[in-house]
């Protein structure tokens, strides 16, 4: 196998010699360039790939990496070549190309004429006019332009092939055009079945009979074969090419290489006499993603010895980084800690500063989730707080122009800040700065992070409607050029909201949209069935199931792990705690609900989940017929939410000081609390959370009315008529509202309270109607559970 030259070179090097020579007519120009330039530069004219498969699919066909003849079939064919006979395409023309290399000499003669097709440079001009000869004429290619480079790399190749390289190249060549054979015999008649090789052809008079034994000893079997062989021959620089193809789609998108693609790139490696050093690193990411441990500490200490092995010690730093993350990933905490602070530590000896940055980044979000482990580092090394290394990380990212961990860095900051409930315009200047270095220069893998964060953004001020249309804009405009894990959070986060809006069978065809492919590698697809089965439990506790709900709890339970992120594993816990709240058992519900405040305070982490904790203990009081033990815990949940302005939390704690109020018969003040905060509530598009607290609003009215006298004045009959009407329309809206969750318990009290409020009212007719409903609801759901 040579080392850069194949036959697809040669074919290559064929349809540039026809667009040099002006073969190629108007309409052809723009395709033959993209088709030359997408080969030679590894890019194309008409733009990128547009989706994961379609990448996958150019790979599959071996476009960009080997070309075999149908690919030039496929673009020459439509196409009539200038200056031809009537009937014959560009295909024909290409053909006479290949075809008339007919013999190594003619090899030899067409790789000896390359360098013609060269424009001179000032010397050579100066020489040939020292001699009297006239500079060449016609098209020439500049020797620093693609085309150009491409043929003095190839004619310089080939020059330094040793002989039985050659020989093989030329065998390979023509076992790689003899598919075409049936077609060219076709075309041309004179053409017989030793026209492939002059000499044969010349000799077959001179050896007759023997010259049928002289063809089999020379080519073998390959001329028997009428069709294209599967194995396409390549060379070296195809199977690096394609390698750096594979690690790169793994690297910049987070996937794994599909099974095809790899059957495909085994069969060319087998082909190969030497091995690459970079298959080691492409088994290691493929074994690391799908959650091998075993298989990828092999591969990774197999590629980076061999790589020490010929670079001495300078690549060290990057094999401590590679081992440090793949250990985090498979939960090896402390061992992935030690084994990164090695990796800083070397870095900064060998004064990398590329790997000390990468290096110090992951320890910050390394230590943002799980900071019991990085503490005391902090206090004792020189690592610093977190808001100090970003900063150090912000100013080095800058100074080496690394500008996806400078972004990086402002949106950690901005991270940081909200989550600590520090100014919104702090963070919006980092988000902003943030969103310059993204524009100006053009780092389209950072916009997921970025659209992330302007989601939580607005998820924190309530306006659920701008999260949504965000999620809507990455996965419509720049989900292609993102990291596979940003695509696959933003859809989970859209499959929450829809599922927030009752909207259950949208959110669950949101989540199978998602590529079976990426879903190959061990944690998305991990996350992917963790918020599957969150989505599943929701609706299941909806539905007062509470056999399914324990069942499917128990097993996301024991995926709590450390390697889970923290966001998902504190979902499973509130969702637990509420299951115990549906099956009253409120001691143990008490109990975690306390253990989580206490690790949440000594781990310092955002106060947006404190205040979820202290609204479940505000449940729980209420639950237990004590609402106004809570009134503390609510008090202290609201102003947590007002100074971070956790809106969306804010109003369910005024919810909370409602229900106390309303426990404690001050309804007027809490009807007056429930209309003030019940339109922005609504903006959250959280039809559960509206649900209550229009429930809440249909209580402190109905205690109005029960608090004005039945009097003989007209004027208090209508006023206590009205508020009788508001009630019943709060409580319609509530029963709207949880129907579109469906729940079940929400439901059937309303319907319990409608009815009673009409039976006071001495409405018999509608109190029984209100009953019936009930009991329906009530039947629904039992025979739902059987």
């Amino acid at each position: 196998m040579s080392r850069y030259l194949a036959p697809s070179k040669i074919g290559l090097l064929a349809l540039v010699e026809l667009y040099i020579e002006g073969a190629v007519p108007n309409d052809a120009i723009t395709p033959v360039i993209n088709f030359l330039i997408s080969h030679l530069l590894d890019c194309s004219l008409t733009g990128a790939s547009a989706s994961p498969a379609e990448r996958w699919r150019e790979a599959e066909n071996t476009i960009r990496l080997v070309v075999s003849v149908q690919h030039f079939e496929e673009l020459l064919a439509p196409f009539a070549a200038v200056d031809r006979l009537p009937g014959r395409s560009l295909w024909d023309r290409f053909l006479e190309k290949l075809w008339g290399i007919d013999s190594l000499h003619t090899l030899h003669e067409f790789f000896d004429q390359l360098p013609g097709h060269l424009a001179r440079t000032k010397t050579e001009l100066r020489e040939l006019t020292a001699r009297g000869e006239e500079p060449p004429s016609g098209v020439l290619l500049t020797r620093n332009s693609p085309f150009g480079v491409f043929v003095r790399k190839s004619h310089l190749e080939y020059t330094r092939l040793h002989f039985d390289h050659v020989a093989e190249l030329w065998k390979m060549f023509v076992k790689y055009r003899q598919s075409t054979a049936g077609y060219w015999r076709r075309r041309n008649p004179h053409h017989s079945r030793l026209s492939f090789d002059s000499v044969l052809l010349e000799g077959e008079h001179e050896w007759g009979r023997q010259t049928d034994g002289i063809a089999v000893a020379a080519y073998g079997n390959m001329l028997l074969m009428d069709g294209q062989d599967p194995e396409l021959p390549v060379s070296t620089d195809d199977i690096e090419s394609l390698l750096e193809f594979q690690i790169e789609q793994v690297q910049k998108y987070g996937t794994r290489v599909p099974p095809k693609i790899r059957e495909q790139f085994q069969r060319l490696l087998k082909s190969s006499r030497v091995v690459p050093s970079l298959s080691h690193y492409l088994n290691f990411s493929d074994s690391w993603r799908s959650g091998e441990f075993p298989a990828a500490f092999d591969q990774l200490h197999r590629y980076f010895d061999y790589t020490m092995q010929n670079r001495d010690r300078l690549f060290y730093q990057y094999a401590l980084l590679n081992l440090g993350i793949v250990q985090s990933d498979f939960g090896c905490h402390k061992e992935a800690v030690a084994t990164m602070l090695e990796a800083i530590s070397t870095a900064k000896e060998n004064r990398d500063t590329t790997c000390l940055n990468f290096a110090l980044n992951w320890f910050f979000h390394f230590g943002r989730a799980h900071p019991n482990l990085v503490k005391e580092l902090e206090d004792n090394s020189m690592l610093g707080s977190g808001k100090e290394l970003l900063a150090f990380l912000r100013a080095k990212a800058k100074e080496t122009g690394m500008w996806i961990l400078w972004s990086s860095a402002l949106l950690s900051e901005a991270k940081l800040g909200l989550s600590n409930g520090e100014s919104i315009s702090v963070a919006v200047e980092s988000m902003v700065r943030s969103s310059q270095v993204i524009v100006e220069k053009n780092v389209k893998a950072m916009m997921g992070p970025q659209l992330s964060m302007g989601i939580a953004l607005w998820d924190r001020l309530g306006m659920t409607v701008m999260s949504n249309m965000t999620c809507e804009v990455f996965l419509r405009c720049y989900v292609h050029s993102s990291v596979f894990d940003d695509e696959l959070k933003l859809t989970c986060r859209m499959a929450g909201m829809l599922a927030g809006k009752g909207q259950y069978e949208k959110a669950y065809a949101k989540l199978e949209s998602i590529d079976t492919n990426s879903l190959r590698s061990a944690k998305p697809d991990q996350y992917w069935h963790l918020y599957r089965g969150l989505l599943k439990l929701r609706r299941d506790l909806h539905h007062n199931n509470l056999d399914s709900a324990e069942a499917l709890l128990s097993q996301l339970l024991q995926n709590t792990s450390e390697d889970i992120e923290s966001d998902i594993i504190f979902i499973i816990d509130t969702l637990h705690i509420e299951a115990l709240i549906r099956r009253n058992d409120f001691d143990a519900a008490f109990t975690k609900a306390d253990r989580l405040i206490s690790e949440l305070r000594e781990s310092d982490r955002d106060s947006s989940l404190r205040i979820r904790l202290l609204l479940i203990k505000v449940q729980l009081f209420d639950r237990i017929g004590r609402p106004e033990k809570g009134f503390t815990l609510a008090m202290r949940a609201a102003s947590m939410a007002w100074r971070a302005r956790l809106l969306g939390q804010l109003w369910q704690a005024v919810g909370a000081l409602a229900n106390i109020l309303n426990a404690l018969g001050e309804f007027a003040a809490a009807d007056r609390l429930l209309v003030a905060v019940l339109p922005r509530c609504l903006e959250t598009d959280v039809a559960y959370a509206a649900g209550n607290l229009y429930n809440l609003l249909g209580d402190a009215r109905a205690g109005l009315v029960g608090e004005m006298k039945r009097g003989r004045g007209g004027g208090l009959l209508e006023e206590r008529g009205r508020v009788v009407i508001v009630a019943h329309e709060a409580l319609d809206e509530a029963f709207r509202c949880y129907e579109a969750v469906e729940d079940a318990v929400g439901r059937c009290e309303v319907m319990a309270k409608k009815a009673t409020l009409y039976r006071v009212e001495g409405d018999l007719a509608r109190a029984d109607e209100c009953a019936d409903t009930y009991l329906r609801l009530r039947d629904e759901e039992v025979a739902r559970k059987g």
